[in-house]
């Protein structure tokens, strides 16, 4: 027994040395929490967005900083516009991404994601009257349409579409929204809480509605949720990011901080 206790001793050790090596934690800072730079793509609300005063705010927002806290990570968060977020990754101007990036093979290839922590559908949207069908691609023939560039959108619609849509792309859900209301598209393709936060697609006297389902599948094109995604070696950084997202489940925190924001049910199928 004192052997076997012995040897346990030793791997914890180590572990606990692997785990500071890989955090970049040692030396006289040990005792301190790491500081971690996590990019977020604003504006994206209620996800993300700024207050009036100029501060980050959002459900994803707090959610990253609850994490932190549990993790023992002092956090920073960086603003990053979406075409430029893995490469800022890769490039070592933050440490993490929490700006509700899907879990992807195509990602996966270039970075570590953490377990997914939400699921936010896609929806159709056009303005409200009109009678289309997205089921059917004829009937869309010949229309306009505005995605995100560089997102899960952007590729089912280029994948599905691209011979019946004019695709056009855009940096932010918001100025696909400005062309929506100026006219200049016929239809949108993009998360659903964005078309409620920027087209009000679900009040009665809103000009836009939504067509059609909501779309979580296929998982090739969707991937299985929204997960925290760091450098390929960070691994002991993803599993402080997973144990601190199994107590904001396991306690309530995350149920609470979801229906403070939404009125529908953001976990993926692996949390319910």
């Amino acid at each position: 027994m004192p052997d076997r206790r012995a040897s346990l001793l030793r791997r914890t050790a180590s572990l606990a040395l692997l785990t500071l090596a890989t955090l970049g934690v040692g030396g006289a800072g040990a005792d301190e929490p790491r500081t971690v730079r996590i990019a977020v793509d604003v504006p994206y609300p209620p996800f993300e967005y700024r207050t009036a005063d100029g501060e980050l705010a959002g459900f994803e927002i707090e959610l990253g900083n609850e994490l932190c806290r549990r993790a023992a990570l002092d956090c920073e968060w960086v603003v990053q516009g979406w075409d430029g977020i893995i490469p800022g990754l890769l490039a070592r101007k933050y440490d993490a991404i929490l700006s509700s990036m899907r879990i992807t093979e195509a990602r996966e290839r270039q970075v570590r994601f953490t377990e997914p922590y939400a699921m936010s559908p896609k929806v159709w949207v056009a303005r409200r009257g009109e009678d289309l069908d997205p089921t059917t691609p004829e009937a869309l023939d010949g229309l306009t349409v505005g995605i995100q560039r560089g997102t899960t959108q952007d590729t089912y619609v280029t994948d599905r579409y691209a011979d019946v849509l004019d695709i056009r792309r855009y940096a932010t859900a918001d100025d696909i929204a400005l062309d929506m209301e100026s006219g200049r598209l016929d239809l949108a393709f993009i998360n659903y809480p964005m078309a409620i936060e920027t087209l009000a697609i679900d009040e009665p006297d809103s000009a836009f509605t939504q067509v059609g389902e909501r779309i979580n599948r296929p998982e090739s094109i969707f991937g299985r949720g929204n997960a925290i995604a760091v450098r390929q070696r960070d691994e002991a950084l993803a599993e402080r990011f997973n144990q601190a997202l199994d107590e904001v489940y396991a306690d309530g925190t995350f149920e609470r901080l979801m229906t403070h924001y939404f009125d529908y049910d953001l976990r993926p199928a692996s949390r319910l």
